[in-house]
């Protein structure tokens, strides 16, 4: 009998130690097993990519900037912040390390993790959006001024509705509204309802008010090669339709070689929206005082909208009637998406808010320069297309599309996102844009 009770004893105590060995042994393998298949993430870098596992990167610590104090976080902000990247660092095996890189886009931040047991520092200040920028400078009037009259002083800036939203226009002999970016001059024609800062080329030196000069264009050019029909008003057009979009302009090939090689080429693009577009308004009308639908195709006397806004009535406006007609990129969510590059030109409904008048001289506003092309459809006579301009007195007027040779001056539209890093939009110090 007790020989029986010690073998029970010992099966007991086999089974034990058993049960703790195959414990001890899957533990080995499930270990062997998850670091056999340790998942393995990549980092997006400016100049490519690498390869890291989690446990290599000990720790991100975050700060965020609130009332001119750093306070933790635990998450990267979305918007509204930018990574400071001078007060941002990483270490490894607690040695400051000023190689690691670092870039913060779309909510993410990329890091150039290059060893084992790396701590990062990360610092994220308040954004301070160009548009609000411009506005902390700028006088912003309240209601809307007298269109029929030049504007010769500097007015501010006023308010209208575009088709983003609530924009702000520039008006009359404004000294505060120069940018630099790209290598080049600018004067700021408004910001767009979605907060994008709408640009006109003025050239590769600084250029007071009433300073004409070849320099604020990068060509003289016609506005297309036919004039004998309707279509030829398009900025892109198509034979026997109003609203067509299959044929370029020669002024839209000179305006996109120009944005490839400048801008493009040189990597500016990522400051540039591609949301907001540019009208060339081709409602037709064969009545000059009211909008009838008739007409724009072909030899028929034709009235486009803008002959009536501007000439007949003095009202100008910033938001574009056909989808058709307002240019845009493939990846706006408005008008044609027809665009390959988001460039065009000044609206004469924009020249009309700016301080230009049909017909009346004007040398003192911010537009003034040589004769130079707008994007806006003016009339047909039943012989000759005639499209708006701006005449080297400063008015607005029309002129044919063909046959004679006027300045070209971009128009591109900086995203809604940059930032001003120096500057006070004066011509002694005109506003930067951050890299």
């Amino acid at each position: 009998m007790k020989f029986e009770i010690i073998r029970k004893s010992h099966l007991k105590r086999n089974i034990i130690i058993g049960v703790v060995c195959i414990a001890i042994i899957s533990a080995i393998v499930l270990n062997f097993t998850r670091a056999k298949y340790r998942t393995t993430q990549s980092i997006p870098l400016v100049n490519g990519t690498i390869n890291y596992a989690p446990y290599d990167l000990k720790m991100v610590a975050m700060y965020q900037e609130e009332d001119g104090e750093y306070k933790s976080i635990d998450t990267v902000p979305t918007s509204g912040y930018s990574l400071n990247e001078e007060k941002s660092y990483c270490e490894i095996n607690n040695a400051k390390d000023n190689t690691v890189s670092m870039e913060y886009k779309n909510g993410k931040v990329y890091i150039g993790v290059t060893k084992k047991g790396t701590k990062c520092y990360l610092y994220f200040d308040k954004q301070i959006l160009a548009k609000d920028t411009i506005l902390a400078n700028s006088k912003v009037n309240e209601g809307t001024p007298d269109f029929s009259k030049t504007a010769t002083t500097d007015e501010g800036i006023y308010k209208a509705e575009d088709d983003w939203g609530e924009s702000y226009y520039f008006r009359g002999a404004v000294t505060n509204n120069y940018v630099k970016f790209a290598g080049f001059y600018w004067r700021i024609i408004r910001i767009n309802g979605d907060g994008s800062i709408r640009l006109i080329y003025d050239g590769t030196s600084l250029h007071n008010n009433g300073e004409s000069s070849n320099d604020k264009q990068i060509i003289s050019n016609v506005f297309n090669n036919s004039y004998q029909q309707n279509e030829y008003v398009g900025y892109i057009y198509t034979l026997d339709q109003v609203h067509g979009l299959d044929t370029e302009s020669q002024v839209k090939k000179a305006l996109d070689s120009w944005y490839k090689t400048n801008i493009m080429n040189e990597n500016y693009e990522n400051k540039i929206s591609t949301e907001v577009g540019f009208c060339g308004d081709r409602e037709p009308s064969t009545n000059q005082t009211a909008i009838n639908g008739s007409g724009g195709i072909g030899s028929a006397v034709t009235y486009y909208g803008s002959y009536i806004r501007l000439i007949t009535n003095k009202t100008p406006t910033l938001k574009c009637t056909n989808k058709e007609d307002l240019y845009t990129s493939k990846e706006s969510k408005k008008g044609n998406n027809i665009l390959t590059y988001p460039i065009g030109l000044i609206t004469a409904d924009e020249v009309s808010m700016a301080g230009g008048v049909f017909d009346i001289d004007n040398t003192n506003y911010y537009l003034y320069s040589n004769s130079y092309w707008t994007m806006t459809p003016r009339y047909f006579n039943g012989a000759l297309a005639y499209v708006f301009l701006i005449s080297s007195t400063g008015n607005l007027n029309g002129v044919g599309v063909a046959g004679h040779s006027h300045g070209v001056r971009p128009v591109i539209n900086l995203s809604n996102d940059v930032e001003i890093k120096s500057g006070n939009g004066t011509i002694s110090a005109p506003y930067e844009i951050s890299d």
